[in-house]
């Protein structure tokens, strides 16, 4: 069954988090509740424990939001008609509030696998669900126009498995807007060199080793540009664009480099894809 949700505008996405949902999206949601349990979600998974803690991020951050809000009304325009958005892994929903707000006459629903973020998410009145893409999301086949997974796929233990759900659930043509960080980013080139684990890079979930910050994120696969649409195409897509953004937390005095380097997306810090399910 299709996970639909009502667009921003109407009275079901403005109702407090304990309002009743429309049956579309009570019925995705039963679906995922009634499905087997899955090893993901096992008493004493690592991961799963790790994305439950508090302090663990959960918000994609104000310029994130904006970005991926910009990116998406672009693809938007050539779809007649409601269009469906899935976000995967939408976190505490701060980015979803923002595109659904700019795009109020098509339709959105998040789904992550995390209890706290999927009640902040219901708090800001979107349709969530809670699942996880590596094993089966409570989708139909074809039910969605777009997908975003923003800075998803480096979490990922199956990124083939994820990516492979994704097609299944896209319509054909549909479009997947993914972001994730850039293991071949400017600085990391010279960290690497200098011996220094790069950014983005993690080698435990309890703590920072062998690389500037302080903030376990959960990363377990970095991407460089070739790889990145190399794995896309190979997986049955047709990657439209690949751009380049800025990084956050690059110190002040780098900033202008970062930015000047999202010119040239194979050494930004961020990769930002436009692909459509071939």
């Amino acid at each position: 069954m299709a996970v639909t949700a009502p667009a921003p505008g109407n009275a079901a996405a403005n109702a407090p988090a304990n309002a009743p949902a429309k049956a579309p999206a009570k019925a995705a949601a039963k679906a995922a509740a009634n499905a087997p349990a899955k090893a993901d979600s096992a008493p004493g998974n690592p991961l799963q424990a790790f994305y439950e803690t508090p302090g663990v991020p959960l918000s994609s951050g104000p310029d994130r939001a904006r970005r991926q809000a910009r990116l998406l009304t672009g693809i938007l325009c050539d779809i007649n008609g409601p269009a469906v958005i899935l976000d995967l892994g939408c976190g505490d929903g701060a980015a979803l509030a923002v595109a659904a707000t700019q795009n109020p006459q098509h339709r959105f629903a998040g789904i992550d696998w995390s209890a706290d973020a999927l009640r902040q998410a219901r708090a800001r009145g979107l349709t969530v669900v809670r699942g996880t893409i590596e094993t089966r999301l409570p989708v139909a086949d074809g039910a969605a126009d777009v997908v975003i997974m923003s800075e998803l796929i480096e979490h990922l233990v199956d990124p083939d498995g994820a990516v492979a759900e994704v097609r299944r659930v896209l319509r054909p043509g549909g479009a997947l807007l993914l972001s994730t960080p850039n293991l071949a980013a400017w600085y990391n080139r010279g960290l690497l060199a200098a011996g220094i684990q790069p950014v983005f890079s993690e080698v435990s979930l309890r703590a920072v080793f062998g690389r500037p910050g302080s903030v376990v994120a959960g990363h377990l696969r970095l991407f460089t540009r070739r790889a990145l649409t190399e794995f896309l195409t190979a997986s049955g897509f047709r990657c439209v664009s690949v751009a380049g953004a800025r990084y956050h937390d690059v110190p002040r005095i780098m900033q202008p480099l970062d930015r000047a380097f999202c010119r040239w997306p194979s050494a930004a810090s961020i990769l930002l894809v436009h692909a459509r399910k071939e």
